[in-house]
Parts: structure tokens; C-alpha cells; sequence
């Protein structure tokens, strides 16, 4: 079987991602990939080349130190392996671009690549979540929105998925009893989101006009809403831990900094 060695300064998995995907051109093809993490000085360069050496295996490397780069190559090159640079070359370009040096920080492209995947377990985790679907995963999120139909769950579910926590949301409805999760996770993590009843009759009647439907219709009526809002209040109150955020005229934006600021305040 044919060994493909991965050599980086920082974890290697952002390299060992790339040579992944190559690969995926090349059908079934029987390869091992090893990786080889944390070489940072001459020594470790000398030791995981001689390594590579002795299985004749390909070596591709991601080295921020351009000292360490070369010397990677120069050391290759003395062994005839096959050694393919994935980051100077890039490095170069964009110095060239910018105008400006590279930081030479190891671990820089790990912390992007693993800051955006937790953002995309977050995205993925919050519309799962979305509008009461999967109750029973409410323990496992890290914020959970409650409020009537139309007082942003969603918007702000998402935003506040962007920035890396998974969300839930859970509509709260007169009549219809909430989930009974609500009531054994840990209230620091419950948004309660109130809206005046003026402003959520006109984003509902908006909402009607946009789905083509009449405006004549107890989902906009004023006392309805008046009603549903009243119930939402006396909800809140049976729970003082939770944090309770006003979205009236608010962006998505303003009411997610404050919802921020405020978890941010709890924990001091």
C-alpha cells in the first residue's frame, strides 16, 4: 500500500483535508495517509523525513517557517523522495498581493478550519432544531428561544447559528401546552422574546399579503395577538430565570447583541 505523509507544524488536519479531497480524483486508489503533527525545529524536520524515507512514501507539507520549509525540501531532495509544499507557494502570492509578511503563526489554518466547522455543526444543529422540531434535543443547545409565531425565533436562531452556538426554538402557543424539556434544562440558556402586539400585527399581516392569503383572518387580529402576548408574559413569569428580551423594532443584529451582552453579564 502506498503511504502519503502528511507534515505540519500545527495538527495537520487542514492539510490532511486537501490531500483527501485530491484523492477523491483518483477513484478506489489503495493509499494511507499518516500524519506527522507538531514538527516545529531541524530535528523533528530530519527524523519525520527519514520516516517518510523509508517507506518511500510521498510527503506533503504545510510549514508557516520558511526556514523549516526549505529545510524540509533541501532534506527531501538528499533522500529522492517526491515532497510537495502546500503552503509557501500561497504564502508567497498573497505577501506578494497584500503587501504585507505572513504572520508565520503554526496552527492559524487549523483554528480557521475548526472555527468553521463548529459553526456548520451549529447552522446544522439549529434547523434541525428549528420551530419546536426535535424536542427532545433541547438539552444539547446551547441558547433555546421561546416566543409567538413572528417574533424572530427563527432570524435569530440562524444569527446566532453563524456565530457558532447551536440554537433551538420553540414556538410558544395559547392553548397548546410547551414541551415539557423546556422545564429541566438549565434557564440561563432560555430566551423568552416578547414584541408589542401593534408590531407583531403588522409583520403578520405582512406575512398573509406575501402567502396570498386575507388579511381578515384571526392569525392578525389585534385581540388575538393582544391575548397570545398576554399568555406569553404570564408564561415568562413562571420562569424569573430566564432572560426575557424585548425584539419591538429591533433588528436581528441589535437583538442578538443584547441577548449576548446579557448571557455574557450572567456569567460574571
Amino acid at each position: 500500500m502506498k503511504k502519503i505523509y502528511v507534515l505540519s507544524d500545527s495538527t495537520g488536519e487542514t492539510a490532511e483535508r486537501v490531500v483527501r479531497a485530491a484523492l477523491s480524483q483518483f477513484g478506489g486508489s489503495d493509499v494511507k495517509i499518516v500524519r506527522l503533527a507538531k514538527v516545529n525545529n531541524q530535528q523533528e524536520v530530519q527524523r519525520a523525513v527519514n520516516t517518510v524515507s523509508s517507506d518511500e512514501g510521498l510527503l506533503v507539507y504545510t510549514l508557516v517557517d520558511a526556514e523549516l520549509a526549505i529545510a524540509v525540501h533541501t532534506i527531501a531532495e538528499e533522500h529522492g523522495l517526491m515532497a510537495f509544499d502546500l503552503l509557501s507557494p500561497l504564502l508567497q502570492s498573497l505577501s506578494v498581493f497584500l503587501g504585507i509578511s505572513a504572520q508565520s503563526t503554526p496552527g492559524l489554518l487549523h483554528q480557521i478550519d475548526t472555527d468553521y466547522f463548529r459553526r456548520m455543526e451549529a447552522v446544522n444543529f439549529t434547523v434541525k432544531h428549528d420551530d419546536g422540531q426535535e424536542t427532545r434535543g433541547l438539552v444539547k443547545a446551547d441558547l433555546v428561544l421561546v416566543g409567538v409565531s413572528r417574533s424572530s425565533k427563527t432570524p435569530l436562531s440562524m444569527y446566532l447559528a453563524n456565530k457558532g452556538y447551536k440554537v433551538a426554538n420553540v414556538p410558544l402557543v395559547k392553548g397548546i401546552e410547551p414541551p415539557e424539556e423546556l422545564e429541566t434544562i438549565d434557564p440561563k440558556r432560555v430566551i423568552g422574546l416578547l414584541i408589542s402586539p401593534k408590531r407583531l400585527v403588522e409583520i403578520r399581516t405582512s406575512r398573509l399579503v406575501t402567502m396570498g392569503q386575507s388579511t381578515r383572518n384571526s392569525y392578525a387580529d389585534y385581540e388575538q395577538v393582544e391575548d397570545e402576548i398576554a399568555f406569553c408574559r404570564q408564561y415568562y413569569r413562571r420562569h424569573p430565570n430566564w432572560i426575557i428580551i424585548d425584539v419591538t423594532n429591533k433588528s436581528v443584529e441589535e437583538s442578538a447583541s443584547e441577548i449576548l451582552r446579557r448571557l455574557g453579564s450572567q456569567a460574571n
